[in-house]
């Protein structure tokens, strides 16, 4: 049960932020009678209890008329003043003493555009509260919080305030007519523009045949490069040309004297000549 009522809660305060903009922290606007029930039952601290049924930080405020109403009844409902007093005081412009409910009346107006929830233990005055689009009701049994469901009458504002959200106001449609005539201006002028275009094309074609213009295309001649450096051997310095060349002419030299030996042939010492 307590699973269920959580997500009935969650569901209706949903409703509240996305239909009519409630934001946290929830403003909580008290009369006397639900003061009093949270002091009798012990229900504290009352925001912590507050803020876990709507599943966000909560600030309570009340109004002078209440704590006046309070202070009228007596020394009985002493202790529900003194918590009353601690409260926040929501703006209340009421020169003289009016009762609870002309106050919160009041407070709320048509459109209750300060967003608050009213807490309540008066049936009446949470019925009356329930035909006002935007006001979330709560109410206290015993020692637990009650969030009210959205009542037929704030779910069907909730719809038609979308559906007119939906349509084109008249101002965005004379804007759309507007747009819709500069572009048939600008397709028209467009339109005018292109016999112009042509004739100047035309007389282009004509200046070509005239003037003997080949239109085929020349394809360029392929001309001789230059060799690749990778491939050249580098230039030798004049340095190296001169040691080159003693090289060249030492290695001459070293064939020619080696030429120019002669080769004698030796004869064997046991060969005997011919005349012994």
């Amino acid at each position: 049960m307590r699973l269920k009522k959580q997500k009935r809660h969650r569901r209706s305060v949903r409703f509240f932020t996305t239909c009519y903009g409630f934001r946290s922290p929830f403003k909580i606007l008290c009369d006397a009678t639900f003061i009093h029930h949270l002091l009798v039952n012990r229900i504290t601290p009352a925001d912590t209890a507050i803020s876990n049924i709507l599943g966000a930080p909560v600030k309570m405020f009340t109004t002078r008329c209440v704590l006046a109403e309070l202070k009228s009844l007596g020394e009985a409902y002493s202790d529900s003043l003194n918590v009353a007093r601690d409260l926040a005081p929501a703006r209340c412009d009421h020169e003289k003493r009016k009762s609870a409910v002309a106050c919160l009346t009041d407070v709320i107006g048509e459109s209750n555009s300060e967003h608050f929830f009213v807490a309540s233990q008066d049936d009446e005055l949470r019925n009356k509260f329930q035909e006002v689009p935007a006001v979330p009701v709560m109410f206290a049994l015993r020692n637990a919080l009650f969030l009210k469901p959205p009542s037929h009458i704030q779910q069907q504002f909730a719809k038609s305030a979308e559906e007119e959200r939906s349509r084109v106001s008249g101002l965005e449609l004379k804007l759309l007519s507007n747009k819709r005539k500069r572009s048939l201006q600008t397709d028209e002028q467009a339109d005018e523009a292109l016999p112009n275009e042509i004739t100047k094309d035309l007389k282009k074609n004509v200046s070509r045949t005239t003037t003997d213009v080949k239109d085929k295309v020349r394809f360029k001649r392929k001309r001789a490069k230059a060799p690749n450096p990778l491939s050249c051997k580098k230039k030798k310095k004049d340095n190296e040309k001169l040691v080159a060349r003693k090289e060249v002419n030492e290695t001459v030299e070293t064939i020619r004297s080696r030429s120019k030996k002669r080769k004698r042939s030796r004869k064997p010492k046991n060969v005997t000549s011919v005349t012994d």
